[in-house]
């Protein structure tokens, strides 16, 4: 027969028993397996970056856009820019054009006029009593002169230089023995040009070169 401690002790052995084995359920650890698979699985959480990311794609979209027509309005202003600037380039041109074709006009109204007091003064130097009224004349055309020049008159007065059937009008050939062949020897009247528009060809004689022992005889 069991006494009252054996009994006493044995009950307190199987709560013990008890007590352990609900530790032992309680805590128990993971395997390895189980632990890696959770920190691999990547649809467990999503990472902050991508959900940064998905949070950035409209911003970025919006920049883009904001770039794309940034060029495209640059490229508008270069051009216009361009076009501008051609516009002010042709205004100018034709404006001058204008301008020219004007005073081309009255200066060709004036030629004639001018041609009579060069004539007039060339027969006043054969008239000694005429020198000082000659002078003042003189003085008013080279005023004239003067003053058209400062339009863009230019005058031909091509004795000496070679003959250019674009600026020279050849009124005769005549031979001569110092004067090459096709050089101008004298200008009868003198061409005048508006900058490049030829307003009247000079009207000149010619060298035929050296007379010949044929044309000497004859």
């Amino acid at each position: 027969m069991t006494t009252g401690k054996e009994k006493e002790f044995v009950e307190e052995n199987a709560a013990i028993d008890e007590e352990i084995e609900e530790v032992v359920q309680d805590d128990t650890v993971p395997s390895p397996e189980d632990s890696v698979s959770e920190e691999s699985d990547p649809t467990s959480e999503e990472s902050p970056d991508e959900n940064e990311d998905e949070e950035e794609d409209p911003i970025l979209k919006r920049l883009n856009e904001a770039e794309e027509a940034a060029k495209t309005n640059q490229e508008k202003y270069l051009r216009t820019v361009a076009d501008l600037e051609n516009f002010r380039r042709r205004a100018a041109r034709e404006r001058d054009d204008l301008r020219d074709m004007a005073i081309g006009s009255v200066v060709e109204d004036l030629l004639p006029a001018m041609d009579n007091l060069r004539l007039g003064l060339q027969a006043a130097d054969n008239h000694p009593e005429a020198k000082d009224v000659a002078y003042g004349f003189r003085m008013v055309a080279d005023q004239l002169k003067k003053t058209l020049e400062t339009y863009g008159l230019v005058e031909e007065e091509p004795t000496g230089k070679t003959f250019d059937p674009n600026l020279h009008d050849c009124m005769s050939h005549e031979p001569h023995e110092e004067v090459p062949e096709g050089d101008v020897i004298q200008t009868v009247r003198p061409g005048y040009r508006i900058k490049k528009r030829l307003l009247r060809a000079a009207s000149v004689v010619v060298s035929s070169g050296a007379p010949t022992e044929g044309k000497d005889e004859s």
